[in-house]
């Protein structure tokens, strides 16, 4: 089992931290007005993606690990909804808006990746095991 200070080796933790740290350098300058809506809900979606990670981590299983990592997959699914909100709505600018659904991209899959890594070590996701 990782220890709290091990979750800071996980690549695809840092990854989602750095993006976190993006969506709130972005939101920063979204309108006043949207304080409690849309800025609100895509910080917690992207804050939502390490620290799930960090939870499922925690809890000291591979089984607990891919559950809590298809929950920040979750997240990101919805991050990805709420930019493209935010840019329809104009409030993305197009250079940033591009590097957040880069980085993001890359962490979806990176997610999905930590995901499969993480069934492949519980026995009963393995094949020719049924449930």
């Amino acid at each position: 089992m990782m220890g709290p200070g091990k979750i800071q080796t996980l690549e695809v933790w840092q990854e989602g931290l750095r993006l976190t740290e993006e969506v709130y350098r972005c939101s920063a300058h979204w309108p006043a007005d949207e304080r409690y809506g849309l800025t609100s809900q895509a910080r917690r979606a992207a804050a939502s993606i390490p620290t799930n990670l960090s939870e499922g981590v925690g809890r000291g299983s591979p089984a607990e690990a891919a559950r809590f990592a298809r929950i920040a997959l979750g997240s990101a699914y919805e991050l990805h909804t709420l930019l493209h909100l935010a840019h329809r709505l104009h409030m993305v600018e197009p250079a940033p808006e591009h590097s957040l659904f880069a980085q993001l991209g890359t962490l979806t899959r990176r997610l999905s990746s930590y995901v499969a890594s993480q069934d492949g070590k519980n026995p009963r996701t393995q094949r020719g095991h049924t449930q």
